[in-house]
């Protein structure tokens, strides 16, 4: 499928389930979108609901099948293709009718693009035949958004036979999802996300897809979500020495996001886009040339010119001017606009009762939390029904969740195979071991809150899509988890796709009224705070290593703060009295030393 350049946004995925089938949705009017390919066993029941849908023939995978979870993402991804195409191709055969699919989808374009200046000459033709010739002109301009996929580089769980054995690397969760993607008929991208895993990187050379075709053209791209330049540059390199390009770098800020939150230390969103765009074309150039040199000593077709590398920004953007000061001034080719668009039933798979309550939240309700198995920063809605079953089961005396899925198993504290520290079993063997210490109280519930914060994200983060298709979820789990971004907390109510693709462009307002901080203002918010609980951790166990940390992050806030106030731009001005005030937050927060005795 070929990638549309019409819309200057796309929707980055959403937990596993609220952007699952998102391309199904706005991949017809040239959106582009990412799907989660964690859960296999909901990519299955998202095909047979599809396929019952569509009337589309439909084969179970079973679970006894060899390679029964790659073979599941192959046939899901391949048939939301066939569903996208299917979608356009009708669009593109529609009359020009005011309500009418290819004139929504016209409409939708942004103002600025060369379909939509098109588009609207043909509107103001009167010459009946001139008119059908412009209109006939417009139909190859409808080309589907790109159906890409994402997957969580770490997220690698090793899978054992029914005689407990484990099975080869290649079963691994990360590997054999990449596997699924790769055998896919599409021609996209698949996204890696949270750092950088050698034996998935490894892997990626097996696929011929992700090498130029003879014509050096790419049928599978790599896109590289990032949250800092050096991180770009190694592990592009890593790739491009194995003769793989990265297509583009998806820059996302640290802690001014949806979803888990992985945090800098202490580099903001501005100067790291800053580094990009000045060292952008050496990059490129560096890269580029390693990667013919590795291409040629493999035996493999040659790039014959330059392919793209894109730079793309997401996280926290809630207005146009920001939009528009990302792409302008930072020279991005593009941005993520992703917790909004759960406010959109247009776009995602949200339960009624989950959106209303996002819908009706306040800015107190979307907090930075610690509920992630994977022990990293996760962002929370304290609405969600998952949080509410959390409390009721500590209530009862069974904290933790059944273990169903089993994709963050990864503690062996208590166990030889992995078990998940949401889990039932590992809360339990974590409180008993608890209460043989003898804490203070206020030491023993502070540890008690640590251990029982942890909730399954596994079944919590797809259950919406299950219930908006009234399927009865195979792990018999109904509560929802839901990590949508602290931007959301300036947004209420549902809105359409229209609307919202709107507010992107800047031909509406959808804000709420509450007092809405610049983005860039907002992350350095988030960010010092996160600092001042990182000092509190360290007071009583201050290592030398730990102090070396804690003065590079607030002297990276500061150089941060500096950044900001020497820009001159005027959409930046009302920000610049803001800044002072975190600054001198900043510089009055003390950093302890280590004791020398």
């Amino acid at each position: 499928m070929q990638k549309s350049a019409a819309h200057t946004f796309h929707i980055p995925v959403m937990g596993l389930g609220f952007t699952i089938d998102t391309p199904v949705k706005v991949g017809p009017f040239g959106i582009s979108s990412v799907v989660s390919i964690v859960d296999d066993h909901l990519v299955e029941e998202m095909r047979e609901a599809y396929s019952k849908e569509h009337n589309l023939h439909f084969a179970p995978i079973a679970k006894t099948e060899v390679d029964f979870r790659a073979k599941r993402i192959t046939a899901y991804l391949n048939i939301l293709l066939t569903l996208v195409q299917d979608k356009t191709t009708t669009i593109r055969n529609q009359a020009f009718e005011p309500e009418s699919e290819i004139t929504r989808y016209f409409e939708l374009l942004p103002d600025h693009a060369p379909q939509k200046a098109d588009y609207l000459d043909m509107l103001a033709t009167e010459d009946v035949c001139q008119k059908f010739i412009k209109q006939g002109n417009l139909r190859k301009y409808v080309v589907a958004g790109s159906i890409d996929v994402n997957i969580m580089s770490k997220v690698n769980k090793i899978n054992y036979d029914k005689k407990g054995n484990a099975l080869e690397k290649e079963f691994a969760d990360a590997l054999a999802a990449l596997r699924g993607y790769a055998q896919s008929d599409l021609s996209s991208s698949i996204i890696l996300s949270a750092g950088y895993n050698p034996m998935l990187y490894g892997y990626i050379e097996t696929f011929p897809d992700f090498f130029p075709d003879t014509a050096g053209k790419l049928k599978k791209k790599i896109i590289l979500k990032v949250s800092d330049y050096r991180s770009a540059v190694t592990q592009g390199k890593i790739l491009a020495k194995k003769g793989i390009w990265v297509s583009e770098f998806r820059i996302e800020s640290g802690l001014n996001c949806g979803g888990h939150a992985f945090a800098t230390d202490g580099l903001l969103i501005g100067p790291i886009l800053e580094e990009f765009k000045t060292n952008r074309q050496a990059l490129m150039s560096e890269l580029f040339e390693m990667c013919q040199k590795n291409l040629a000593e493999k035996g493999q077709n040659v790039f014959l010119l330059y392919p793209d590398m894109r730079v793309t920004v997401q996280g926290g953007i809630g207005t146009h001017a920001e939009d528009a000061l990302l792409q302008e001034h930072y020279q991005t080719q593009g941005t993520g606009w992703g917790s909004p668009f759960l406010l959109v039933p247009e776009a995602t798979q949200v339960d009624p009762e989950t959106r209303k309550a996002l819908a009706e939240a306040e800015e107190g309700d979307f907090y930075m939390s610690h509920a992630s198995p994977l022990g990293v920063p996760f962002n929370n809605f304290r609405k969600s029904s998952s949080e509410k079953q959390r409390l009721e089961r500590i209530e009862k005396g069974r904290p933790g969740s059944p273990c169903t899925l089993e994709y963050l198993a990864t503690n062996t504290e208590f166990t030889e195979k992995p078990i998940c520290t949401a889990s039932r079993k590992y809360q339990h063997a974590k409180l008993k071991q608890l209460a043989e210490q003898d804490l203070a109280e206020n030491e023993y519930q502070k540890a008690f809150a640590e251990i029982t914060e942890k909730v399954c994200l596994c079944t919590g983060l797809g259950t919406s899509a299950l219930q908006n298709f009234d399927i009865k979820p195979s792990h018999h789990q109904h509560a929802v988890a839901i990590c949508p971004g602290p931007n959301l907390a300036y947004f209420s109510g549902t809105f359409s796709l229209k609307e919202m693709v709107d507010h992107i462009y800047g031909r509406a307002n959808i804000l709420n009224t509450q007092q809405r901080p610049n983005l860039f203002v907002k992350e350095l918010g988030l960010y010092v705070d996160y600092l001042k609980k990182e000092v509190e951790k360290s007071v009583e166990s201050m290592t030398t290593k730990q102090e070396r940390y804690l003065k590079t992050f607030r002297d990276n806030l500061l150089s941060g703060v500096a950044y900001y106030q020497n820009l001159n731009l005027p959409t930046l001005q009302d920000m610049k009295d803001e800044l002072a005030l975190w600054e001198a937050k900043i510089q009055s927060l003390p950093i302890p030393q280590v004791s020398i005795s």
